[in-house]
Parts: structure tokens; sequence; C-alpha cells
């Protein structure tokens, strides 16, 4: 679909205030570094992530989410002029009920709001994106807003135990090592039909999807009592990443045929520095078109590749009005990608 209708009408975030650095992780894990020998920076050096930030263990999903909605509806947004609450993330508060009715009192949205959870790994925001600017577009609804909040703590502290106390070797470390990148943090959108909001707004463009399930067993993550557990092979999932990202690629190339897209700015999931370049390379996208975040805020799940757009807008406003790419991709394996047009 070219979405004709929909635009950004507002951006925000909150993060957490504690600061991780990578090598606090590594010191953490000075008990595993000892026994097998390992230097001190390589986690630095091998993602590229200098820093992280977490909450607190027991900071809620919808708490992070909704300090990110809170600063958004101060921008002027009516609370009771919202029509769609989606909380998009990873987390989320417990099975039942869903994470956006905590959201949706915490920021006090009318009673006339829709609410519902979408969850698709690292891909979450940009489908719940597409889901209400498709309502927008056919005149279901007028203005939506998508929050999402990861906190990655359980999962950092719980993996740290795990290397420190498990009979690991070399070998048998590997499939931990992507959750040491993880991070936390919030975001917040509003989009809306044109007519609510300013011409000067960006607006959203076209999109294209590819999936292949066939790769679903290369990150699985799960809840084992009050823990996070994850386990990922990250070496093949980023070959299979690639392969989805590029088959993706080329079907939003084709849905531009007849609106040339020539992006000024590129934002990717943010996983880190090696999948970034493989990423770029594979596309063979100017690299200093990339904006990212990961060097300090890691892999913050489905909040990166928003937050990393709201980010590079506030760096320079400028990209508000640049041709924009947002490269999705979730574990699963999906990808999907969507234009953004001043």
């Amino acid at each position: 679909m070219n979405f004709t209708r929909v635009a950004i009408e507002g951006m925000a975030y909150s993060l957490p205030p504690d600061i991780i650095p990578s090598i606090e992780i590594e010191e953490r894990l000075s008990p595993l570094y000892s026994r097998l020998n390992l230097s001190a920076g390589r986690l630095e050096l091998m993602t590229g992530i200098k820093e992280r930030r977490l909450w607190p263990t027991d900071f809620k999903p919808s708490q992070a989410s909704a300090q990110a909605g809170i600063k958004l509806l101060e921008d002027g947004i009516n609370p009771s002029e919202v029509d769609l609450l989606i909380h998009c993330a990873v987390c989320r508060d417990r099975l039942e009920p869903a994470t956006a009715s905590y959201v949706h009192r915490l920021m006090e949205l009318g009673n006339n709001t829709q609410i519902l959870d979408v969850s698709n790994a690292c891909l979450g925001f940009l489908n719940a994106l597409i889901l209400a600017a498709s309502m927008i577009e056919t005149g279901q609804i007028r203005r939506a807003i998508l929050v999402a909040g990861e906190n990655g703590a359980p999962l950092v502290h719980k993996t740290i135990e795990l290397l420190n106390e498990g009979p690991h070797d070399r070998k048998s470390i590997k499939p931990f090592f992507a959750n040491l990148t993880i991070g936390a943090g919030a975001v917040a959108w509003s989009i809306a039909d044109r007519s609510l909001v300013s011409d000067d707004r960006p607006r959203l463009g076209c999109w294209a999807s590819e999936t292949d399930t066939s790769f679903n067993e290369l990150c699985e993550g799960d809840a084992s009592g009050e823990d996070l557990v994850m386990q990922t092979d990250s070496e093949e999932l980023l070959h299979a990443g690639i392969s989805v990202a590029q088959k993706a690629w080329a079907k939003f190339l084709q849905v531009h045929k007849l609106n040339p897209v020539d992006p000024e700015l590129i934002v990717t999931h943010q996983v880190g520095k090696a999948h970034t370049q493989a990423v770029l390379k594979a596309l063979n996208i100017d690299p200093s078109l990339n904006f990212s975040s990961f060097e300090n805020l890691g892999n913050c799940g489905s909040v990166s590749l928003p937050i990393t757009y709201t980010l590079a807008c506030e760096n320079d406003p400028l990209n508000l009005r640049r041709k924009s790419a947002l490269l999705g991709i979730g574990s699963g394996l999906s990808s999907l990608m969507l234009s953004i047009n001043p």
C-alpha cells in the first residue's frame, strides 16, 4: 500500500538514567573471563556497543511506555481524541490483560480509545505502524498512538548469572552473547490523518515485507519463572536475516517504481556494528546515509528502530524533511521496510 493520508504527528522517547558501559558487564563476568582466559574489551570491540541503559528489573514495560507516551501528549495532543493505542513491545507486563490497558490508564486516555497489544519480536513497532496507518488511510480512525517499552535488565542479569555459574567453554557461551547487547528504552509516536497536522510533518509512504519462518529457531526467548532467558545463533541469524532483508529490499524498490524513492536517511534495526555493516553492504546502501544509536543504547528490541529515527530527527530537525527508509527485521524471521516522505 502507498499511504497518502497518514502523517507522523509527534514522536517522544524515554531512557533509563542508569548507563551501563560494556566494560562493566565484563567486570561482572570476571569469573567466566578468568576461567576461559578471555580478554576484557571484546564485547565493545565485537559489537560496537560502548554502553546501554537499564531500568531496575521490576520496572514494568507499561511504565516505560507510559513515560514516553505522556511526553508525547505534552506536545499538545488531546488524550480524548486518540482513537487507537497499540503497545508493541517484546516485553509485556503479563499475559492478561493487554499491557496497552495499563498504558492507557497511566496516560489517562479517553474511553473511546481502542487498545491492543501487537508483538513480533523487534519488528512489532513497524507492524503496528502499518496496521494503524491502514486504519487511518481507510477512514476507520483519525489518530493512533503507538508505544513500546523494553527493559533488558532481567535478561542481562540472568545471563551474567548463567555464564558465571555454568560449566561453559568458549563454544557454549556463544548462544548467550547476544543477550549482553540488550538495552532498555521507550518510544511513542502519534500518527494521524494529514488533515489534523501541519503540512511540515513527515508522511508515511510505501511499504514491503518478506517472511521466512524456516529460521524461527535461531533466536528464541521465554520467561523462566520471574527470569527471562534467550539463546541466539548469532552467525546463522545474521546470514538468514541478510537473505530476508535482500528480498524485502527488492520488493521495496519494486513498490516505488511508480513513486521513485531516493532515501536521504536510512535507519535499520539496531543490533550492532557487524549487523549494520552487513545489511548496508548487502543492500548496496551508502553507509553515510545511515543513522545509528546502538553505540550508546545497545539493542532495545522493538524500540530500537523508532527511537533511532526519533533521535535522528532530534539531532537534526532537517531529517523531518528528508526522504527516509526504515529497514526493520525481527527474529522469526520477518523484514518490513517503510518509506517516510517530506
